[in-house]
């Protein structure tokens, strides 16, 4: 596990000369949005390909980054959920760095993965709602961003 960081590290972050310290927080911000979306996808024990799909797709649009550098995030990602004992290391991480809008946007792309097989889970749901609680997302945000969803998926 240890090379595929240092890979994508080299490939993605470092890669430049001018490589500095926001460059690599922004890839640890990367790994750890990456992360949470992953997490979404294992909370009802079962991984559905349409929530596959919404996180890459979640990751491109938000990061701007190409189906290789989505592929190797999320391998990554997987590593580092199986490897965590909680979520705080990418929660903590993120509510120190995000703003409160690019919080909201988490929270929503989580609900996007969520509602991605068109099911409502009780897991998936209490996982958004913790991950908002750790962001300090406000209770109405997280409902709306939860109904922005619903809105463009239409009836689940």
């Amino acid at each position: 596990m240890i090379q595929a960081i240092r890979r994508f590290f080299d490939a993605n972050i470092l890669g430049s000369a001018n490589a500095d310290d926001h460059q690599i927080q922004q890839g640890a911000l990367r790994l750890a949005t990456a992360a949470l979306l992953v997490e979404m996808t294992r909370a009802d024990a079962v991984v559905k390909a349409e929530e596959r799909v919404a996180v890459d797709q979640a990751l491109r649009e938000l990061f701007e980054i190409d189906e290789t550098q989505v592929r190797d995030l999320v391998t990554l990602a997987e590593q580092e959920v199986v490897e965590s004992s909680s979520l705080f290391q990418f929660t903590n991480l993120i509510d120190k760095q995000f703003s409160y809008e690019q919080k909201v946007s988490v929270v929503e792309m989580m609900w996007r993965v969520a509602f991605s097989d068109t099911c409502k889970d009780q897991y998936e749901e209490y996982l958004v709602r913790k991950v908002a609680d750790l962001l300090h997302v406000a209770h109405r945000d997280f409902i709306r961003a939860r109904h922005r969803v619903e809105d463009q998926l239409g009836p689940l």
